[in-house]
């Protein structure tokens, strides 16, 4: 599983989703907005208006951080 979390600097989310991806021993890429993406690609991607973080699973969009952990306990993987 491959896991991309789309995040910017002093976002408390984007900490907390980094720390239970690690916590899960899960794989991911963290890219942050100034450094990988800016946030015309990323309104481009996710939708005007969306907020960070938001991850991608294998290519599909799992959402925010709350999204994401309720994925990760839907499938077991916390």
């Amino acid at each position: 599983m491959n896991f991309t979390v789309y995040s910017r600097d002093g976002c408390p989310y984007c900490e907390k989703i980094q720390e239970v991806l690690q916590l899960a021993g899960l794989n991911y890429v963290n890219y942050k907005l100034g450094k990988e993406f800016d946030r015309k690609s990323f309104y481009g991607q996710f939708g005007q208006g969306s907020t960070f973080p938001q991850v991608v699973l294998n290519g599909t969009n799992l959402g925010g951080c709350t999204e994401t952990v309720q994925y990760l306990k839907e499938n077991k993987l916390v």
